[in-house]
C-alpha cells in the first residue's frame, strides 16, 4: 500500500471494514491515526494514535490524507477542527452519503482537494464497489491513493459528472438492502408455498448469495444467465412471466431507483 500518513475519522463499520483490508495490505500503523469517539468500536492497533477526539489526536501528527467515515448529520461538528489539514495540502476522501464537493469546500476551504467516494456494504467481506469523483485540485498521485485505499475493499470506479453520485447512491450505496429484499421476499413466499420457515429462508439467502457468486465469477451477462437457467415452458418460465410483466419487476426497480436518486439529490440540499 502506498505510504504516506492516514488519518481516518470514524471507525463504524464501513470505517472499519476499509481499516481492517488497509492493514491486511500493509498499511504501517506508525502511518495511521484513527479518532472514534465511540470507545466500543475504537480499534487496539499497536504503533497507531488511536483516539476519541480531534483534541487528542498527537500534534506531530500531520496526514497527508484524511478519510471521512463519519455519519452525514455528524459531519459539520467534524470538520472545523479537522481544517488545518485541508490548509496543510492534505487530500480529503469522504464516503458520506448526500455531502457535495460544494459542501466540504464550505467547510475546509476553495483550495482543498477533495474526494467524493460512494462505498456500500459489502466492502465489510471485501466485495464493495465504490464510485468515487475528484475535485478540482485532486492530482494524479492523490487520486492513485485514493484508489489504492477504496479497492482494498473491493471494485473502484470513477465519473468526471458529480451529479451522477445520486444514481451512484440509489443503484449500489442502498442496493444490497433490495437484494436482501429479495431473499427475504422469496423465503416468505416460500412459507406461504409450503416450505417450513427455517428451509425457505435457508434456501433464499443461498440461492441469493450463490447466485451473487455466479455473476461475480461468469464473463456472461446477467441477461444471460438468466437465460441459461430458464428452460422453456419449465417452472422458471412460468416464473418469469409473472416477474417480467409490464407491470412488475422492471417498473418497479426503476420507480424505486428513481425514487432513491430523488433523495439523495434531497439530502444533498
Amino acid at each position: 500500500m502506498a505510504g504516506g500518513k492516514l488519518l481516518l475519522v470514524g471507525c463504524g463499520k464501513m470505517g472499519g471494514a476499509m481499516l481492517e483490508g488497509w492493514l491486511e495490505r500493509g498499511l504501517k500503523p506508525v502511518d495511521l491515526a484513527v479518532i472514534e469517539p465511540v470507545e466500543a468500536i475504537r480499534p487496539e492497533i499497536a504503533g497507531a494514535a488511536i483516539v476519541g477526539s480531534i483534541d487528542a489526536l498527537p500534534a506531530s501528527f500531520a496526514p497527508d490524507l484524511v478519510v471521512l467515515a463519519i455519519k452525514p448529520q455528524t459531519m459539520d461538528a467534524a470538520l472545523p477542527g479537522l481544517r488545518r489539514f485541508a490548509d496543510a495540502g492534505a487530500t480529503f476522501l469522504s464516503i458520506a452519503a448526500g455531502k457535495t464537493l460544494t459542501y466540504f469546500r464550505q467547510h475546509l476551504g476553495e483550495r482543498a482537494k477533495l474526494v467524493r467516494a460512494m462505498p456500500n456494504t459489502p466492502a465489510a467481506v471485501r466485495r464493495g464497489v465504490t464510485v468515487c469523483v475528484a475535485g478540482s485540485g485532486v492530482g494524479p498521485s492523490e487520486r492513485d491513493r485514493c484508489q489504492d485505499l477504496l479497492s482494498a475493499v473491493g471494485s473502484v470506479d470513477w465519473v468526471d459528472d458529480e451529479s451522477l453520485m445520486d444514481a451512484v447512491t440509489a443503484v449500489s450505496g442502498s442496493g444490497p438492502a433490495y437484494v436482501f429484499l429479495l431473499a427475504e421476499a422469496m423465503a416468505a413466499a416460500g412459507v406461504k408455498a409450503g416450505l417450513p420457515a427455517e428451509l425457505a429462508t435457508k434456501l433464499a439467502r443461498g440461492t441469493v448469495s450463490g447466485s451473487g457468486e455466479l455473476l461475480a465469477r461468469s464473463s456472461d451477462s446477467a441477461a444471460q444467465l438468466r437465460i441459461n437457467v430458464t428452460s422453456p415452458g419449465g417452472t422458471t418460465a412460468e416464473a418469469l412471466k409473472v416477474l417480467m410483466a409490464g407491470d412488475a419487476m422492471q417498473p418497479l426497480f426503476d420507480r424505486a431507483i428513481d425514487a432513491a436518486t430523488r433523495r439523495s439529490r434531497e439530502l444533498a440540499g
